[in-house]
């Protein structure tokens, strides 16, 4: 009789174990491989981006309505118009444009300044940090179209609640040392429509600015505020010196597209004071649709559509130029020159 070995096995070499994938070829992407993972982006993209810019600049060379069979080429004529004071579209569209910078000139500063204050305050820890938060940005969350609805009826000079709040309160004797007379005319006068519109845009609007300011604050180290308080400075030295650097790249960011934002304002206005009193109120965007879709120029709508992206696109550019870090080259010319001491 065979007696079994109860002696245990000898574990194999490791070069004698076979590989775990010996055997199977390791298979390489396809060359399509990247265009097939691009190709939901790029059909969206050319859907609804490339292929409505293309058509657009097709129809400014041409006097384009869409309720007629022929749609002449006229080339750059379109463009033309828009700087010629003998034709229609010259005085629409320039009262549009300064209509669409005096809200951008009245709106964007609020809209930088307050949401940073409000950014430092929320940014300290207190009891109900988080519920403040929400509570700033809520409104932001609500619909043009809502908020529109929602103030023409608050600031209505005859029904709107505010006139009654500011008469049941007394504070229309205050008013009327300034001589303002009941009811205050918020969307049927100047420059009580200004005031009505900046005033609903920078209460809705306000809540975004402050969450990109306050996420743009976390990201200061917390190192540099110790370094500056061990060297004596102030509360105003640490804003100036470190919160207002540290902040720059945020800024950039905030003060463009706040400022992309308030030149493409349409909503407030056309649901408020529908342009008025008179055209003092009717943005350039108003002055594009009117153009095209009540007047059925639409070659002379793409025109000023784009003349205007033109001019958003400058102010973009110079606002970057502007809010860039100018030590930046500086830095990186000293730290090569110390590399190369070094070295």
């Amino acid at each position: 009789m065979v007696q079994q070995s109860t002696a245990p096995a000898r574990p194999r070499p490791v070069a004698e174990q076979p590989a775990p994938h010996a055997g199977r070829k390791v298979r390489r992407h396809a060359w399509w491989t990247p265009y097939a993972f691009l190709a939901p982006f790029l059909a969206i993209f050319g859907t609804f981006v490339a292929f409505p810019a293309a058509l657009g600049v097709w129809m400014s060379l041409h006097d384009w309505d869409y309720l007629l069979p022929n749609k002449p080429f006229v080339g750059l004529d379109n463009y033309l118009d828009l700087f010629s004071s003998a034709t229609s579209a010259f005085s629409r569209f320039w009262d549009g444009m300064v209509a669409t910078g005096t809200f951008v000139l009245a709106s964007v500063p609020l809209l930088i300044v307050l949401p940073l204050f409000m950014a430092l305050l929320l940014n300290r820890r207190f009891p109900g940090r988080t519920f403040m938060r929400g509570v700033i940005f809520m409104p932001y969350v609500l619909g043009v179209a809502v908020v529109g609805v929602l103030f023409r009826f608050i600031l209505d000079p005859n029904i709107g609640i505010l006139n009654f709040l500011i008469e049941r309160s007394g504070l229309i004797h205050v008013f009327g040392l300034f001589g303002v007379d009941a009811p205050i005319p918020w969307i049927t006068a100047q420059p009580w429509a200004w005031i009505s519109l900046v005033g609903l845009t920078v209460w809705w609007t306000l809540g975004f600015n402050t969450i990109i300011y306050i996420a743009g604050l976390q990201d200061i180290p917390s190192d540099l505020y110790d370094a500056a308080k061990v060297d004596g400075a102030s509360r105003g030295q640490q804003f100036r010196h470190v919160t207002l650097p540290g902040l720059r790249p945020v800024m950039v960011f905030v003060v463009t597209l706040t400022v992309l934002a308030s030149a493409n304002m349409f909503g407030q206005s056309d649901l408020v004071t529908s342009g008025g009193p008179g055209d003092s109120t009717r943005t350039v965007l108003m002055v594009i649709l009117d153009e095209g879709l009540g007047a059925y120029r639409m070659g002379t709508a793409a025109a000023m559509g784009y003349l205007l992206s033109v001019v958003l696109g400058v102010i973009s550019i110079i606002n970057f130029l502007a809010l860039r870090d100018s030590d930046r080259p500086r830095r990186r010319r000293r730290t090569s020159a110390a590399k190369e001491g070094i070295g």
